[in-house]
Order: structure tokens, then sequence, then C-alpha cells
């Protein structure tokens, strides 16, 4: 897996609504009105990243779900963060 460079990373981000870049991880904080509403879309993105065997680092706060999405075996950004990250803006809602 090739990490991208920041010009890459840049360029992408541009068309990932919501999402921004903090150190070597792509960052989106999504509000899902209660508690139950944060585990439920909790667990549809583990099942997707398993699915893709590519796991985000998940922090939930009553309504709020911060997902942290990184390629720890190379310490960076890859393709594969932005197509995960993708899938999960498909997941929070219609229009992402």
């Amino acid at each position: 897996m090739t990490p991208l460079t920041d010009e890459e990373i840049a360029k992408r981000l541009g068309s990932l609504p919501h999402w921004h870049r903090e150190g070597d991880m792509l960052v989106r904080d999504f509000d899902r009105s209660d508690f139950d509403g944060s585990i439920a879309f909790v667990n549809i993105i583990a099942k997707a990243a398993s699915d893709m065997n590519h796991h985000p680092d998940l922090v939930i706060r009553w309504n709020h779900v911060i997902v942290q999405i990184s390629s720890h075996d190379v310490r960076s950004i890859t393709e594969r963060d932005f197509a995960l990250a993708s899938i999960i803006n498909a997941l929070a809602s219609p229009t992402g």
C-alpha cells in the first residue's frame, strides 16, 4: 500500500464532504442525535469496515461518532482510507 502525498490528500479531501485531515488520519464527526443512534451507526460502520478488512478508530460521545481513518501499517493516508471514508459517508445518509 502506497502512502498518498500531501497534494494528493488535499485534492481528494476536496471531493469528500465534511472530512478533514489530522496528521496521518482522515477525520469526521457525525451527529447521530442520541446515544442509540450513535451505537447503531457504529455497528453499521463496523460491518462495512470488517468487509474491507480496514478498521477505523471510533469515538462515541453520546450523540456523536468521531471516525478516524488511517493506514496504520504504513503510518499514513492511502487510497484505501479514502475508499472507506466514502463508504461511511454513503452509510451516514442518502446524501453522505
